[in-house]
C-alpha cells in the first residue's frame, strides 16, 4: 500500500506541476495550496487508481495466550498500546478514507471528472494568506463549472450525478492530511516531515 501511495504521490504532484495556472501563483501561494492539498489530491488519486488498503488491529492477547506465553499482563497490555499508538490512525479515520473510496468507485467516476475534482480540490480560497485569492477563487469556480457542464453533456440522463460529486468532494475535505501521512507514509518516511519530502519533490530543494 505505501509503495502504491508513493506511486499515486509522484503521479499528484506532477498533475499539479502541469496546471499552468498553478505555476502563474506566487511561490507562498503555491506552497500554502500544496501543503492544503496534496493529502486530498492524494487520496482522490487512489481512487482513480483503484488503490484500496487494508489495515491490521492489534488484537490484545487473551488470558490463555499470556499464560502459555509467559507474558505478564500488564506488560501485555504495555506491548499493545505502543503497537496501537505507533499505528496511530483511528479506525474512524480509516473508515472515512474507505467510505470515501467506495463513494467514487460506486459512481464510477470519468478521467476527466478526477481531473476537474482535483483542480476544485487544490484552488482551495479558504486559506489564510493567499495572495492571489480572487483568482483562486475565479479558478475554484471555473473548476466547478468546468465538471458540471461535462456531466451535464455526457451523462444527460443523471440528474444527480452532479450532487454526487460534490458529496464525494465533501466527505474527501473531512480527511486529515496528518492521518493520510500516519497512514500511508510514515513507514517509508519515519519521522521525517512529510511537508519537507513534498518540498523536495516538487521544488527539487
Amino acid at each position: 500500500t505505501c509503495k502504491a501511495a508513493s506511486a499515486v504521490l509522484v503521479k499528484t504532484l506532477r498533475f499539479v506541476k502541469n496546471v499552468p495556472c498553478f505555476r502563474e501563483l506566487p511561490e507562498d501561494d503555491q506552497l500554502m495550496l500544496i501543503r492544503s492539498g496534496w493529502a486530498p489530491l492524494l487520496v482522490l488519486g487512489l481512487a482513480q487508481d483503484r488503490v484500496d488498503f487494508d489495515t491490521t488491529e492489534t488484537v490484545e492477547p487473551s488470558m490463555l495466550q499470556r499464560i502459555l506465553t509467559g507474558v505478564p499482563e500488564r506488560q501485555s497490555e504495555a506491548v499493545t498500546g505502543q503497537s496501537r499508538a505507533a499505528v496511530g490512525v483511528s479506525v474512524v479515520d480509516i473508515e472515512a478514507i474507505k467510505a470515501f473510496l467506495k463513494k467514487c468507485w460506486s459512481v464510477d467516476i470519468s478521467t476527466k471528472e478526477y481531473a476537474y475534482l482535483k483542480g476544485a480540490v487544490l484552488f482551495n480560497p479558504d486559506l489564510e494568506g493567499l495572495r492571489c485569492l480572487h483568482y483562486i477563487q475565479s479558478l475554484r469556480r471555473e473548476a466547478h463549472q468546468a465538471l458540471n457542464e461535462h456531466v451535464r453533456l455526457i451523462h444527460r440522463d443523471d440528474t444527480t450525478r452532479f450532487a454526487k460529486l460534490l458529496i464525494a468532494l465533501s466527505m474527501l475535505r473531512a480527511i486529515s492530511p496528518p492521518v493520510v501521512a500516519q497512514l500511508f507514509f510514515r513507514p517509508v518516511i519515519g519521522t521525517v516531515n512529510i511537508e519537507e519530502v513534498l518540498m523536495e519533490m516538487f521544488y527539487g530543494k
